[in-house]
């Protein structure tokens, strides 16, 4: 059976009955005034300076630290129509995230200009070519910018801490079902889609990820064409190992893999590109949902050049994808976190998409959000 884009199959999923779960772990489920009340931001102080970098790294390892350190019980306040399963979940990701060893990750202090992790990132994804890969191709462009205004606003008003910048991912290397003429089963969508997406970024002050499915290629082989668009100051990457395949598997058939010396490869590449530039520190999102995508994590390389996101991108019920999040993401720390939202495939058994007032419990809280 093909595997579906989750952390467990779904013939097992289908097994489960939620609500019925016999987890010994309890979550206290309470209503809160403050999930229903949005602040009133009349008379409201002018804004403060920026922190530095510096000073943002201690402020989020403060704030981190302060979490891990809280003994009190969890106490999950979730939004009506969650299931029990979902905040005990929820409960125990928050319960594990305030003991796993490891976190706040501590690294090379970053050159200035870093985004992370004095903002949050919440970013569209998909490719313009494509109703079924994302939200950049489902919708007509102004209506998709829109609806990232949207999601940019609910953020920041969950976690005015970390104001957002927004950003549109743009899948510019694509895993094909054919081999295509060279063999690769891989397709470049060339630079005027490029182009096309950084424009639509920047008509709202968004940065740009470009996003790499190897297909039967690999890492070295596919920078290259995108070097000089990682030369700008607001373009980042992506890459994943899902579509990274070993040679004779066809992308799709089976979950591809990436090595923590491939990982390495490429931040050295956004590194040199950083220095020989003189630009602020790029930002590398790594996809993953389950554990085999991604080894030998500890031998990640960490660098003030580039700035690394573990990013949860399966989908699934609200239950599964806290689980992933901790199994996959909590538990192998490397530096930063993310977190996908499928707004088709999260909703498609009648659960409600997750909200910014859900996902800023996790500790530590995702600093990357897709949607797609």
């Amino acid at each position: 059976m093909r595997p579906i884009r989750c952390s467990i199959p779904l013939a097992t999923a289908a097994l489960v009955v939620l609500g019925a779960c016999g987890d010994a772990e309890t979550a206290v489920v309470k209503a809160s005034a403050a999930d229903t009340r949005m602040a009133d931001s009349a008379g409201a102080a002018a804004p403060a300076p920026a922190p530095s970098v510096t000073e943002a790294i201690a402020k989020y390892d403060a704030a981190v630290e302060a979490l891990r350190a809280d003994t009190t019980p969890v106490n999950v306040a979730v939004p009506a129509g969650r299931s029990k399963r979902d905040s005990i979940s929820l409960a125990r990701a928050i319960r594990y995230g305030r003991t796993a060893p490891g976190w706040p990750v501590k690294g090379p202090a970053p050159r200035a200009g870093a985004i992370l992790p004095a903002k949050r990132i919440i970013a569209y994804y998909g490719n313009p070519n494509s109703k079924r890969m994302g939200v950049l191709g489902e919708y007509e462009t102004q209506d998709m910018l829109r609806r990232l205004d949207r999601e940019v606003a609910q953020w920041n008003a969950a976690d005015p801490a970390h104001p957002v910048q927004p950003a549109l991912h743009l899948v510019a290397v694509v895993a094909q079902g054919a081999a295509g003429k060279d063999g690769m089963w891989r397709t470049f969508q060339g630079d005027a889609m490029i182009q096309k997406v950084y424009d639509w970024a920047r008509s709202r002050n968004a940065i740009l990820f470009l996003d790499i499915q190897t297909g039967w290629s690999n890492y070295r082989a596919e920078m290259p064409r995108l070097m000089k668009w990682l030369e700008k100051p607001d373009i980042h990457l992506g890459i994943d190992p899902e579509f990274n395949m070993q040679e004779g598997v066809k992308p799709g058939a089976k979950i591809g893999t990436t090595s923590a010396e491939e990982i390495n490869y490429v931040s050295g590449e956004l590194a040199r590109v950083v220095k020989e530039k003189n630009l602020p520190p790029k930002v590398l999102v790594v996809h993953r949902f389950t554990r085999p995508m991604v080894k030998n994590y500890k031998s990640i390389q960490l660098r003030p050049e580039v700035q690394i996101v573990m990013h949860m991108d399966g989908w699934g019920g609200p239950w599964l994808k806290y689980d992933s999040y901790k199994d996959y993401i909590i538990q192998e720390p490397v530096q930063y976190t993310g977190f996908k939202l499928f707004y088709h495939n999260d909703t498609k058994k009648g659960d409600k998409l997750l909200t910014a007032k859900e996902l800023v419990k996790l500790v530590p809280s995702p600093l990357y959000i897709q949607y797609q």
